[in-house]
């Protein structure tokens, strides 16, 4: 499988990274600032664009004034359609360049972001690039915190070697943290509307959705630690019912996908057998340990959370 890139060695690689914004004018310009700091090496040249996606902050103000500050390296873009695919998919159809990268308006990129991106998509046979995601706390992570899902507050750690992305790869592509070339989006397609976060409800799947069809085309992608990013966790999130909300609308949102795609394992009444069995076993652990305290706070938590995970599941796959 090839990413289908130029040639090595045949010149500098051009980069254009995508920040979607939404309501977070003072994280935005923290995120855009920390690129601006990164360094550029000698065989890259980067761009930023800002999408802003009706945010009722600041936001737009604070584009404007990054954009004005440095017209020839950042860009301040606006897309009306409300959801954070949409923005994704606004700022690829602005960008004019062979590499198009993402992070989100609440992440700073690490000072070897820019360097490992030129240093690795040199390499043709690579279509796409993802790296870790580390979490920058508002406060200090409470006991109950779930070792499963660590998705929910955005955290996503799959090591500090690098290693390809494939069936055995322990995780996604995040779409908080990736470059992908312009040909392999053009092959592939734009992000999906129909999934993803919007200004109400906590759906996602898009990067899901986008990480299956890059593997399913064959495209070789690359996980690679230098490419780091640091992903701020409000005390908000550290809640016990932002994970059940969480858990909740990302299944739903595996559950409408599942509609028109299916993975390659045993099914139940059109929904993944495994799932089914984690939640069966989750709910007998709750009725039968839990009463007689032999479960930790965090322990119920993990149980409780696949029963939400299967409830999602089912309403997305057979009721919208």
């Amino acid at each position: 499988p090839r990413g289908r890139g130029r040639p090595a060695g045949t010149g500098r690689l051009k980069l254009d990274v995508v920040i979607p914004a939404y309501n977070r004018a003072e994280l935005l310009e923290k995120a855009v600032t920390s690129l601006l700091a990164a360094p550029v090496p000698p065989e890259l040249t980067r761009r930023i664009l800002i999408v802003d996606n009706n945010s009722t902050d600041a936001t737009p103000a604070v584009a404007a004034r990054l954009a004005a500050a440095a017209p020839e390296t950042v860009v301040s873009l606006t897309e009306r359609e409300q959801g954070r695919s949409a923005a994704l998919n606004a700022g690829i159809r602005a960008s004019n360049a062979e590499l198009v990268g993402f992070i989100d308006d609440d992440e700073t990129v690490a000072p070897t972001w820019l360097s490992a991106v030129a240093a690795v998509m040199q390499d043709p046979d690579i279509g796409f690039l993802g790296g870790p995601v580390l979490g920058d706390w508002q406060i200090e992570p409470p006991d109950w915190l779930p070792s499963t899902y660590p998705a929910v507050i955005g955290v996503v750690n799959p090591g500090e070697a690098p290693r390809d992305f494939g069936p055995d790869f322990p995780g996604i592509l995040t779409g908080g943290n990736s470059v992908i070339r312009r040909d392999v989006l053009e092959r592939v397609g734009l992000y999906s509307t129909a999934l993803g976060r919007t200004a109400v409800g906590l759906r996602s799947g898009e990067d899901h959705d986008m990480y299956a069809r890059l593997l399913r085309a064959g495209i070789r992608g690359r996980y690679v630690p230098e490419l780091e990013v640091r992903h701020w966790i409000p005390a908000e999130r550290l809640t016990k019912r932002y994970y059940r909300a969480w858990c909740y609308g990302h299944a739903l949102s595996r559950g409408q996908w599942l509609r028109g795609n299916r993975e390659p394992v045993p099914y139940l009444a059109g929904i993944p057998r495994y799932s089914v069995g984690i939640a069966l076993r989750s709910l007998a652990a709750l009725l039968l340990r839990a009463p007689l305290g032999k479960m930790t706070a965090r322990e119920r938590l993990e149980r409780e959370l696949e029963l939400w995970n299967l409830a999602g599941l089912v309403k997305g796959r057979y009721f919208g």
